[in-house]
């Protein structure tokens, strides 16, 4: 169904602003602010999502999975990001990746995440990742956008339905948090136990010693 975007309820995310790049690069410029700890923190940003939604459907999954090549894939089975079609008949996807999420962002306090540090929202992870891809599948429709420090480099791609909802978030941090030390699936259990309603598996594809392999994204 067709509506004027003038209409459409700004509740986490400016609906008006797809991408803020003022916003982003405020963040690239300080990624011990926002990604305290390393990559482990970006992980808890995308899964405090997923708790989002297990939380609204009284109980949900996900999935982390580290990959070869440095990157971290987080997959649950919520509704999948909302996405509307504006009066003009374009297809808008809420803008939470490159634009910030109102609750947390410049709020004096902020929720805190397992680790301990705050929540700031799904910029921050696409603005300190080299590169990130979001798949969303919803009732409605299913699609891919790829994403370079924040920035979108596709439009929203078309993909076939499969049956299933949910959304699927890869990421390859910046080289500056990669190189802050390996990634604990120790950690990770632990931090993600800490979500009521969630069931949260970590996927460790790796390998020992946890050398970069050929796999690229």
């Amino acid at each position: 169904m067709r509506s004027s975007r003038a209409s459409w309820a700004n509740t986490t995310h400016d609906w008006s602003r797809a991408v803020d790049r003022d916003h982003l690069a405020a963040v690239r410029r300080d990624p011990e602010r926002y990604a305290p700890g390393g990559p482990g923190h970006l992980v808890l940003e995308i899964v405090a999502y997923a708790a989002d939604e297990a939380a609204s459907r009284a109980g949900g999954r996900c999935t982390v999975t580290l990959h070869r090549d440095g990157s971290v894939s987080v997959a649950d089975d919520g509704r999948g990001t909302d996405t509307r079609v504006d009066e003009h008949g374009e297809t808008v996807k809420k803008p939470v990746m490159a634009s910030k999420d109102l609750r947390f962002f410049d709020s004096p306090d902020p929720e805190r995440l397992p680790d301990g540090f705050a929540r700031r929202g799904m910029s921050v992870v696409a603005a300190l990742s080299e590169r990130l891809v979001h798949t969303n599948r919803r009732l409605d429709g299913a699609w891919t956008q790829r994403y370079e420090l924040g920035l979108p480099v596709t439009g929203l791609e078309p993909l076939p339905a499969d049956g299933t909802t949910g959304t699927l978030v890869r990421f390859l941090p910046v080289k500056s948090l990669r190189t802050q030390g390996v990634l604990s699936v120790h950690d990770l259990s632990r931090w993600t136990a800490h979500r009521p309603g969630l069931e949260c598996c970590i996927d460790d594809r790796r390998g020992p010693p946890h050398r970069p392999g050929r796999e690229r994204f």
